[in-house]
């Protein structure tokens, strides 16, 4: 799994012209923000690299379940999506989707700031393995899980989100 600071910038690149990949992976944040249930969380994706995706949200009590912890859907959710895009960065044609996905909780979360890293495992042509863990913010881990992905028929192109700034050229 990445660590918390793979995502800092080299002094000096922020100057370098964007690669293809990296234009897909910004599309890919964009198309993350863009979706509408992404407004429902405080949330927000970041991919520093080809198979790899880091989501950070924040938990507060409206996502609790009636014993005060945060509902399984959460987790579910977070993990899921940092699994997804992690394996989404293979994909540069097509939107995937989720066809399995298993999880264990390993500890409740209550209010604070979750960190989702993903990681694709393997496949690269129509079905892609990726997993994904979770981690408070004192650095434990409070769930895992792995998803099995495959290509759509929808074009990434096609996807407003992930077409916000014209053809990405890819």
């Amino acid at each position: 799994m990445p660590g918390p600071d793979d995502h800092t910038a080299t002094p000096g690149l922020e100057s370098l012209p964007e690669t293809g990949a990296q234009r897909h992976y910004r599309a890919l944040e964009r198309l993350y923000s863009s979706a509408p249930i992404n407004h429902k969380f405080a949330s927000s994706l970041h991919i520093p690299g080809e198979g790899l995706s880091r989501l950070t949200f924040t938990v507060t009590p409206d996502d609790y379940h009636a014993a005060g912890a945060a509902h399984g859907t959460i987790y579910f959710k977070m993990l899921d999506d940092a699994a997804f895009y992690a394996a989404n960065t293979l994909a540069t044609d097509r939107f995937l989707l989720t066809t399995s996905f298993n999880l264990h909780f390993t500890k409740p979360v209550r209010e604070g700031t979750v960190t989702a890293e993903g990681r694709w495992v393997t496949g690269k042509r129509r079905v892609f393995v990726a997993e994904a863990r979770l981690v408070d913010a004192e650095g434990e881990e409070i769930g895992r899980g792995t998803g099995t992905f495959m290509r759509s028929r929808i074009a990434l192109s096609s996807l407003p989100g992930y077409a916000a700034d014209g053809p990405s050229g890819l």
